[in-house]
């Protein structure tokens, strides 16, 4: 008991005064160290400080030289976008004029075949593969040429303007991501660090898998610009070669439809002069014929008017024939009697001619009715040719569109 309440050791002043001493000197060792953390401490969040400021100003900087980038080319792409959406409209505006110019042919194409029915109509020697017939073929021809050079022309603008409109498709999509990717980075450009709406984001810096690079985001829109220039270059072709088409289509077809119309004036115009000749020929072969029916008729009374005499004579000769015996003498008045009944049979049997004359009548009835037939082919022709197919032709007029 008495060892447990035993006072403590006591340390000398020596003992005392190092402790002290060392109490002081660790102090002092530490407050330094803390100093130098300290300092350390602060220079290196002034570091931090500056390269974080400076790294977000560089970023700052990037992103609006970024934007600036992408404001570019989003300014091509809607040059470019412009460029194609007006020669679409340009193209569609010739396509149109196409189906008009190829609808406009269909009329003059019927009326040409119309025609070359209508002048089979023709008869007997008109039937003649003329030169009316000749210009209508061809221009059938010509014509058919025409729709089917327009046809094709038309499809291939309708393939072009698809062609136009898959690179305006491109262009849309392409300014829609740039447009997109410009707001995105004017958000990021706006962001501060007192900005309420900044946050931690889980993985920020993971990169996907469909980032891709510069070289190929830049690549990626000039394949899209070059595409809309190439269509652009073809449209621009296309466009000229439509307009000397539709030029040069029209002046054939019209061209055509001329030549067959001064073709058809020339026809009825000799068709006119046949006609006239023909009912020429017609008055004389009439005028002909009355003359000859009159000769006949004074042939037939002429003959009849010799009927007496022959019977005067021939019955004197009898009665002479009767006198008795050589009173039945071959005298004088007997050789003229018998002289005269010869002269008066040999100049009746001279009248053959009547039937001369009757068989010229006929023959002038028979050429009568040819020519009246021959006319009426040709009022046939004239027909066919100046009221069927050039009035019809008339209402067919050829436009340039």
């Amino acid at each position: 008991m008495a060892r447990l309440l035993q006072a403590p050791p006591k340390f000398c002043p020596a003992a005392w005064d190092i402790a002290n001493k060392m109490q002081c000197a660790s102090t002092e060792s530490q407050k330094s160290r803390s100093e130098r953390v300290i300092a350390e401490s602060r220079r290196l969040l002034d570091e931090v400080e500056k390269t974080t400021q400076k790294t977000q100003n560089d970023v700052s900087k990037k992103i609006a030289q970024r934007w600036e980038e992408i404001k570019f080319w989003k300014q091509e792409l809607d040059y470019k976008l412009e460029q194609i959406v007006h020669e679409t409209e340009v193209l569609l505006t010739l396509k149109t004029r196409l189906e008009k110019s190829l609808e406009s042919c269909k009329e003059p194409l019927i009326v040409a075949q119309k025609c070359l029915l209508n002048r089979q109509r023709r008869a007997g020697i008109d039937l003649v593969c003329d030169e009316v017939e000749q210009e209508l073929v061809k221009e059938a021809e010509v014509i058919q040429g025409v729709i089917a050079l327009l046809g094709r022309t038309l499809e291939q603008t309708k393939e072009q303007i698809r062609l136009n409109r898959s690179a305006k498709y491109n262009l849309e999509m392409d300014l829609k991501d740039k447009f997109r990717a410009l707001m995105i980075d004017d958000y990021c450009a706006a962001l501060t660090n007192h900005t309420p709406d900044i946050r931690y984001v889980q993985d920020a810096v993971k990169m996907e898998g469909n980032f891709v690079s510069p070289e190929d985001w830049i690549d990626f829109s000039n394949t899209n610009i070059e595409k809309a220039d190439k269509q652009r270059n073809n449209s621009l072709a296309l466009r000229a070669l439509i307009d000397g088409i539709l030029v040069q289509t029209a002046n054939d077809v019209r061209k055509q439809r001329e030549t067959v119309n001064v073709a058809f004036r020339n026809r009825v115009k000799e068709v006119k002069d046949a006609k006239h000749k023909l009912e020429t020929l017609l008055a004389m072969v009439v005028d002909e014929t009355a003359s000859q029916e009159e000769n006949i008729a004074g042939l037939k009374k002429a003959i009849a008017g010799k009927e007496g005499p022959v019977k005067v004579a021939q019955t004197r000769l009898e009665a002479r024939s009767r006198r008795p015996g050589v009173e039945l003498c071959y005298d004088a008045a007997q050789h003229r009697l018998r002289r005269e009944v010869q002269e008066i049979t040999k100049n009746i049997q001279r009248q053959d001619t009547l039937a001369q004359a009757e068989t010229e009548l006929k023959g002038l009835s028979r050429q009568q009715l040819s020519l009246e037939e021959e006319i009426q082919i040709k009022e046939n022709t004239l027909y066919i040719d100046e009221v069927l197919c050039m009035q019809m032709r008339e209402s067919v007029c050829m436009n340039s569109f």
